[in-house]
């Protein structure tokens, strides 16, 4: 077995981190280590986690507030696994996960793999939703259809070489892949639904506009796309996501 570094960051996570851990220890594919890092939360997802013994979960707790790209950066740099994985304190893993993602990388010889997702209520009870991803995703693609949920990624570092998340507070994921993709790696995905992706009540309109915003800076800053290029690339974002929750 190749070793796997799942990567979790974690703010004010008590109510669901358990569950998310818990899909990690239930992983058929045994050869993991967790690494939670704890953006200063301020209710006890301290303790939670510390309640749960198992020798691969180690935790970290920034001393001040540094926000989700930095806090994953922080657990990439500790990080020893050859695959790296990643998975939100409010999300959950289905317990074949790794062992049929990791069977799909190395029996293709894939870098960048994702898969199918389903959309969980804040009660962790199913929607009748499953989000189906295409077959592949290049980078001219991915700028037009950004359906990779960062809980369903495994990049393997031993093909892409080192990498870290763009210091920015939001879609950092996004200009990650962006990132990867760019090196000259195409993304694959495992057309099974093996992660469950939690919709929680602050996940309301303004932070989808916040989003869409986000987007086009990635496009603007990241990517230093001129205004019509990033316009045409936004449109298709719009639209897939608007096909997303339909």
């Amino acid at each position: 077995m190749e070793s796997v570094s799942i990567i979790m960051p974690a703010y004010n996570s008590a109510r669901f981190i358990r569950h998310a851990v818990e899909s990690v220890l239930a992983q058929t594919y045994t050869d993991w280590e967790l690494l939670i890092v704890d953006d200063c939360s301020y209710d006890n997802t301290e303790q939670v986690v510390s309640a749960i013994k198992d020798p691969r979960i180690r935790y970290m707790r920034n001393e001040q507030n540094m926000g989700a790209a930095s806090t994953r950066n922080r657990a990439l740099r500790q990080a020893e696994g050859r695959y790296i994985a990643f998975l939100d304190s409010d999300d959950l893993w289905t317990p074949d996960k790794l062992e049929k993602q990791i069977a799909f990388m190395q029996q293709n010889s894939y870098a960048f793999t994702f898969t199918d997702y389903r959309i969980i209520n804040e009660d962790g009870t199913p929607q009748n939703k499953i989000l189906h991803m295409p077959a592949s995703l290049t980078y001219r693609q991915y700028c037009c259809n950004t359906a990779i949920g960062c809980l369903t990624v495994i990049i393997d570092r031993q093909m892409t070489g080192p990498f870290e998340m763009p210091d920015i507070r939001s879609s950092h994921d996004m200009g990650l892949w962006l990132e990867i993709m760019k090196r000259g790696f195409t993304a694959y995905a495992l057309r099974e639904c093996l992660a469950s992706y939690r919709i929680v009540a602050t996940s309301n309109t303004a932070k989808k506009w916040k989003a869409a915003k986000d987007v086009w800076r990635v496009y603007r800053e990241l990517e230093h796309m001129g205004i019509p290029a990033s316009a045409y690339c936004f449109c298709g974002y719009a639209w897939h996501a608007i096909l997303k929750r339909l």
